[in-house]
């Protein structure tokens, strides 16, 4: 598959970033990352380094906890298909 280029500006810096994925996403991935490093530029005034790495600790904590609610809700949708099976009792 063919790597797009897009540019995108975050932080008031512009990169251009190679990707497999559609430059709509990308563009949606960088607005999410820049509005976060905005929120969070206004609450802490960290220099931008340390904003970034922030903002990436912050990511990764969403992602994890994404990850963690994924799994709590596969195991509990595969306990109730169990309940919903036929336990093969009474069957002739």
């Amino acid at each position: 598959m063919e790597k797009i280029r897009t540019t995108v500006r975050i932080a008031g810096k512009e990169y251009t970033i190679a990707s497999t994925d559609s430059e709509a996403y990308v563009n949606r991935v960088a607005a999410w990352v820049d509005r976060r490093m905005n929120e969070l530029a206004v609450a802490t005034r960290l220099p931008a380094t340390q904003l970034a790495v922030l903002t990436a600790v912050n990511a990764a904590d969403d992602m994890m906890k994404s990850r963690d609610e994924i799994r709590r809700l596969e195991a509990e949708l595969d306990a109730l298909r169990a309940q919903l099976e036929p336990s093969g009792e009474g069957e002739a």
